[in-house]
């Protein structure tokens, strides 16, 4: 009655401290088209596959009546696919300026690792996008055992497929064994859709949003405020535990393992 396998979101969980990367290419694109959007509007749907991100931003009444102000038009699927095609490379351009392991990440796969735990990853990321982060995160020291991107297992979060493929490809089962780790509301759905524990990462992922010198300007009650607003809507997602990072996650790996038994 071991943990078999966990699988971990990339951008706010593992690099890119405060998942900066997505957030600041859809601002980017979207000011391209004279709608701008606010940094909440971004990042409401973050964790999705990147199209689909793209299609529900512009789905929100807020951009859409400001899309329908500016173009005299809905945001229909042409202009989500046009959205989309200059949002690739943009991403792609800005990854390595993103690729940075959040403190503790290495450490804390060891530990990991050294209970007997198979690492696997999953992402809103296309392939390309992810290689680049691989190549960034191997360099300094984090290398998952597995990876899957949406399209290789045929539909993105909130679905289940990528934890499906991530267990395949470890070769663990049963996934009632295996926990997914991420920091976004779709993170958890996908676990909970997998039959996964699921554990949200509060602090350092999307809904705090900030980098650490972003966050220590904030007052002490700012920071209270902030990180049980996050947590809050974490749980509210329905994930079993949350931690402030992935570095804290030991004593939830540890309750699980408890409860398993």
């Amino acid at each position: 009655m071991k943990i078999q396998a966990i699988v971990l979101d990339w951008a706010g969980t593992t690099v890119d401290y405060g998942s900066r990367a997505p957030v600041s290419v859809l601002l980017e694109v979207m000011r391209s088209y004279d709608v701008a959007i606010t940094l909440e509007e971004a990042r409401t749907y973050m964790g999705l596959p990147k199209l689909d991100h793209i299609r529900a931003t512009c789905a929100l009444p807020s951009v859409r009546q400001r899309w329908i102000e500016r173009h005299r038009a809905a945001p229909d699927e042409q202009a989500v696919q046009r959205l989309y095609a200059d949002f690739t490379p943009r991403q792609l351009a800005c990854l390595e300026d993103y690729s940075g392991l959040i403190p503790g990440v290495v450490k804390a796969i060891d530990r990991f690792r050294a209970r007997g735990i198979r690492i696997g990853s999953s992402t809103g990321y296309t392939r390309p996008m992810l290689e680049v982060l691989l190549d960034r995160a191997a360099r300094q020291g984090y290398r998952p055992d597995a990876s899957v991107v949406p399209d290789e297992a045929g539909e993105g979060r909130p679905a289940p497929y990528m934890c499906y493929l991530n267990a395949m490809k470890l070769r663990v089962y049963p996934l009632s064994a295996c926990v997914k780790i991420g920091d976004t509301p779709s993170d958890i759905a996908e676990g909970r859709n997998a039959g996964m524990w699921t554990i949200g990462v509060a602090l350092t992922g999307n809904e705090v949003g900030l980098t650490p010198d972003e966050y220590t300007s904030l007052s002490p009650e700012e920071q209270r405020t902030k990180l049980q607003a996050a947590r809050e809507r974490l749980l509210a997602a329905g994930a079993d535990f949350v931690a402030d990072s992935l570095a804290e996650c030991d004593p939830s790996l540890d309750e699980i393992e408890r409860r398993m038994a």
